[in-house]
């Protein structure tokens, strides 16, 4: 039927959107367990995942490897949930990542400062058995809207605020759990919204390309290259300028795959200095 991502300011109410929309259309809800999932299928480990789920890396560690691997698999969770459909996905670059799909509806939930800072005040107790006054709360909510902020410009250079990246975007000052949920059930539910088989296959070919880059930056003789991965129908292209054999054979293995491409880029030579 549909895809829906939901990015949220912290105390905007977006989990509680989610869990209300899932539950009305009998779509699966995907939050933390993704990373669950992930670190079991791709073998890595969970804490790790954890973290730089939540946090932007550190200046080393955007140039370490391993980091890559676990960020490509991050990418590749929730590719391998969307192609699933009938999803409601909070958070994790989904309104980026899916961008472009027909039946995906990417959503924002805001909601102004000062009333965020009440719910959080509010939940807090319940939530962490603790409770936290009006500047610890606007403190938290800082901190949380800085470290998404970092994480998506570090990732896919973009403002995770821009509403160019939403379909739909709800102030829940007014417009709160209920009257949410009835809009984004409404929009859902539309005809341009029904999943086709054209957008079955866009879903398709990014999953696709996202398992081979798991793959790539998963192996020895080939994490530490940028290659390029493009999919279309199963048939995979590679571009890179070191270990394209070895890339090949790796992508040939990722179940899915009907052929492997590979392009060597040439490096252009640095010009000579001139005085």
């Amino acid at each position: 039927m549909a895809i829906i991502t939901i990015s949220h300011k912290l105390g905007a109410g977006g989990p509680e959107i989610g869990m209300a929309v899932a539950g009305r259309l009998g779509f699966r809800y995907v939050d933390q367990e993704m990373i669950i999932d992930a670190a079991r299928r791709y073998g890595v480990g969970e804490e790790r995942l954890t973290q730089l789920d939540e946090t932007k890396p550190s200046l080393f560690e955007r140039f370490d490897a391993e980091t890559r691997l676990y960020l490509t698999v991050l990418q590749t969770a929730l590719y391998d949930v969307a192609e699933g459909d009938n999803v409601v996905i909070m958070g994790r670059g989904g309104q980026y990542l899916l961008r472009g799909i027909p039946h995906a509806l990417r959503t924002l939930v805001i909601a102004p400062f000062d009333l965020r800072v009440k719910r959080v005040m509010k939940k807090m107790p319940a939530q962490m058995g603790e409770v936290v006054d009006a500047k610890t709360a606007a403190e938290i909510i800082r901190r949380n809207d800085a470290e998404k902020a970092g994480r998506m410009r570090y990732l896919y250079e973009v403002d995770w605020t821009d509403q160019e990246l939403y379909d739909l975007v709800l102030n829940t000052e007014k417009l709160f759990i209920e009257a949410a949920v009835e809009v984004v059930l409404g929009l859902v539910r539309r005809p341009e919204m029904a999943t086709t088989e054209e957008g079955r296959r866009q879903v398709a070919n990014r999953t696709l390309a996202s398992r081979v880059r798991a793959a790539l930056a998963a192996h020895p003789e080939t994490r530490k290259y940028r290659i390029n991965v493009e999919v279309n129908r199963g048939v995979v292209e590679l571009e890179g300028t070191a270990a394209l054999d070895k890339a090949i054979e790796v992508a040939r293995a990722v179940p899915g795959v009907v052929d492997v491409k590979g392009q060597i880029l040439e490096v252009p030579p640095i010009p000579p200095f001139v005085a």
